[in-house]
């Protein structure tokens, strides 16, 4: 079978999952975030999060404790088609401007950072580190290069109703180091 037309069904059954997931949990997931996020381990990191679009979990409750904790904290910023995302300081001003895709990210003159830890969105994921996406190949692209340049730590950031027994994958995708949901974190390495 081919492999697009597999990741596009395996994207539609997942937006799904995630819908049912949000309207279920209804917004107290995000503060459960909190709960579970490997703190000790994570201090004293730069940290890429995601402003959070459509029916996405929502990470803001952690960007704030994050934040009060004294993390630097950037957003991604996406560019044209076929890039990889760049990430600029999400500073005290919480200044946003529009992007593509519904995205929202800091503007340009907000400091431009190399994170040690990107905190992923996603449709679904496995239990061994396989991430679905939207299909643009953002974070895949963007996660390989910072992986070539040094050591990073990509988290999923998902309900725990968005883990799949199987994703369809390609060499080019990059797998998860680990995830976090609102019951719990998970370490793939």
């Amino acid at each position: 079978m081919n492999i697009k037309l597999e990741k596009e069904r395996a994207r539609l059954q997942s937006r799904r999952r995630r819908a049912e997931a949000a309207q279920l949990i209804n917004g107290a997931a995000g503060a459960e975030l909190i709960a579970h996020w490997p703190a000790a381990r994570f201090a004293n990191k730069k940290i890429a999060a995601f402003w959070p679009i459509g029916d996405e979990i929502d990470i803001c409750p952690l960007i704030d404790a994050l934040q009060d904790a004294g993390q630097t904290i950037c957003l991604p910023v996406t560019g044209r088609k076929g890039q990889s995302l760049t990430f600029r300081e999400f500073g005290a001003d919480r200044e946003l401007v529009n992007g593509p895709y519904g995205t929202r990210h800091p503007p340009r003159n907000a400091l431009e950072i190399r994170p040690d830890i990107v905190l992923v969105p996603l449709l679904a994921y496995t239990g061994r580190g396989d991430r679905l996406g939207y299909g643009g190949g953002y974070y895949d692209r963007t996660l390989a290069q910072l992986k070539s340049g040094g050591v990073i730590y990509a988290c999923g950031v998902a309900y725990s109703a968005q883990k799949a027994a199987f994703i369809p994958c390609e060499p080019i995708d990059v797998r998860l180091d680990g995830i976090l949901t609102e019951t719990g974190f998970e370490d793939f390495q």
